[in-house]
């Protein structure tokens, strides 16, 4: 098997690793090339450069501009002869904008699938994703044979934005529960109740969670080192605040975790994880 990767940062990164570690044969290409260097993949001098050698191609971006910049930007994707060729985003992007990436790939005879990811560092290199995917079905069936080397469940949506869209959902939850669970670790510890105390309660009881039981090491220890950074928990929850507004819906939780990750790009802790939330309730 044979795979194009795009993107290489502590995620992408480590889908890249687990697929290299299952066989697949990875030709890459990261804006800061040094990132590649201990992969032992090839490294292409740039997107289109990469889309020529492979039939299928995945990207693990920041945001939507990033994504936007490798596919149409100066030896971008499109550059390059996307004939056939299928391009699996797997970047939390803006929900409205996706449907242009699809419109894009479809007018060069190439395919689009959205395909955004649910966890981190660690289940990705475990092949322990969630992944989500919207676009043409006998695309995601090509693509099926690499997403179940990254996913434990993948989820089919189908209409496009729809993967996009839940992928924000999924993480108004995340945000939330992980703003929730740093303030009531640090609440008790100013009622005096030992740190690993109230986290083991907290484990035993409504805490109980795939998110305190990822994070439960990097709170006791505070080791901030970064898996999935608040720069962009804050970058998804404002894209989850626009979905909001085209619903003409409230967003109350949504709005109030965005705003108290915020509060790390003050601190400049904006790039560390996003467990580092917990340093700022426990500093108030």
């Amino acid at each position: 098997m044979k795979a194009g990767f795009i993107g290489l940062g502590h995620l992408g990164k480590s889908m890249a690793k687990r697929l290299i570690s299952e066989g697949v044969e990875l030709i890459v290409w990261n804006r800061t090339k040094e990132k590649a260097s201990d992969l032992g993949a090839r490294i292409a001098d740039s997107p289109a450069a990469v889309l020529s050698e492979v039939d299928i191609l995945f990207l693990n971006l920041f945001d939507t501009d990033a994504v936007e910049g490798v596919i149409s930007g100066k030896d971008g994707l499109l550059a390059g002869d996307c004939g056939g060729k299928s391009v699996v985003d797997t970047t939390s992007n803006h929900f409205a904008r996706v449907a242009h990436f699809h419109q894009l790939f479809r007018e060069h005879g190439g395919a689009y699938l959205e395909s955004p990811v649910l966890g981190s560092v660690i289940p990705a290199l475990q092949g322990a994703l969630t992944v989500l995917v919207s676009g043409e079905k006998e695309v995601f069936e090509k693509a099926l044979p690499y997403l179940e080397k990254l996913g434990k469940n993948i989820f089919y949506l189908g209409k496009p934005g729809l993967a996009t869209k839940m992928k924000l959902i999924n993480n108004l939850v995340l945000g939330s529960f992980m703003a929730t669970l740093a303030e009531a670790i640090a609440f008790g510890e100013h009622a005096d109740i030992p740190k690993s105390e109230v986290i083991d309660i907290l484990a035993a009881g409504a805490g109980n969670s795939a998110v305190l039981n990822a994070k439960k090491e990097k709170l006791l220890k505070e080791d901030f080192s970064t898996h999935f950074s608040s720069s962009l928990i804050y970058k998804d929850l404002h894209y989850l605040q626009d979905l909001a507004r085209v619903l003409k819906r409230p967003l109350f939780t949504g709005s109030v975790a965005k705003e108290l990750f915020s509060l790390t790009f003050s601190k400049g802790t904006d790039t560390l994880d996003f467990s580092v939330i917990y340093r700022i309730m426990k500093e108030l």
